[in-house]
């Protein structure tokens, strides 16, 4: 599982005295938790999946890139390097990101949909990708498709 897996994490990077990493870790546990509790109470870790942890991750994930823009836009490089590490560190327990290719043959047949509403788009442009690159990515390379036919 891999909440047993981010706990060992945790052991060897405190053993190996990491602090980025052990900080890290420590505050997606954390997270990982708390939504066990919000989502099945008293029950807690023992009715989380793998995939409930990966989407706080991603979510963890994703937090950290908008902190990456909002500091480097402020000019507060130190802060932003200490962001991109701590994305490093999350990062390896993601999925493997699709490339832009593959993306865009996933992306065909939902393109060639004819359906117009962006949103509608969207929704089976995620399900296609099935969690494997990020919103952000779909939607460019998706809009880019559009435009393009």
């Amino acid at each position: 599982m891999l909440t047993r897996e981010l706990r060992l994490s945790l052991t060897t990077a405190l053993k190996a005295g990491e602090s980025r990493r052990v900080d890290t870790l420590r505050f997606l546990l954390a997270a990982v938790q708390n939504t066990a509790i919000a989502k099945y109470g008293a029950k807690g870790e023992e009715g989380l999946t793998d995939a409930d942890v990966l989407e706080v991750i991603k979510k963890q994930a994703k937090t950290h890139k908008e902190s990456i823009d909002a500091f480097t836009k402020a000019g507060r490089t130190e802060l932003a390097a200490k962001e991109k590490e701590e994305l490093t560190i999350l990062e390896v327990y993601l999925p493997k990101q699709l490339t832009d290719e593959t993306i865009q043959a996933l992306l065909a047949p939902v393109a060639a949909s004819g359906e117009t509403n962006f949103g509608k788009l969207m929704g089976s442009a995620m399900a296609a990708v099935k969690g494997q690159a990020d919103g952000g990515r779909v939607s460019s390379i998706l809009k880019q498709m559009l435009s393009s036919s």
